[in-house]
């Protein structure tokens, strides 16, 4: 059983890192990105970003930087922040300063920080 949770905590987290990565990339397509790809891309954060660490795990960096290239569109980045929202609401015990330091740990440029306040509707 608390594999299952840690699993779940996983996905919601790896939703939040999403968002990161959504938001950087250029709008152009048309089909919005699936909470399950947001969340498995972003699984491996959920450890870190709970308890910290000297070094962000490769897997989370791989997973933030194959979100935002899949992130292409508008409508791809706000669907990505909605996921994050969601299943980082469902997670107890992230470290917001954690999350919104990650696109930076990971060489990805956001041009938005990382919060459970941001505005999902205002993101381009």
């Amino acid at each position: 059983m608390a594999a299952r949770s840690s699993e779940i905590m996983v996905k919601k987290v790896a939703c939040v890192m999403v968002l990161m990565c959504m938001v950087v990339s250029a709008p152009h397509a048309e089909a919005a990105v699936a909470c399950s790809t947001v969340t498995s891309s972003l699984a491996s954060c959920i450890t870190y970003l709970r308890s910290g660490g000297r070094t962000v795990p490769p897997g989370c960096c791989n997973g933030i930087r194959s979100l935002n290239a899949a992130a292409k569109t508008t409508p791809d980045r706000q669907a990505a922040c909605k996921c994050i929202q969601a299943a980082s609401s469902a997670i107890k015990g992230l470290n917001y300063g954690l999350a919104s330091s990650l696109p930076a740990k990971c060489g990805v440029n956001l041009p938005y920080k990382i919060s459970p306040s941001i505005n999902c509707a205002t993101v381009k």
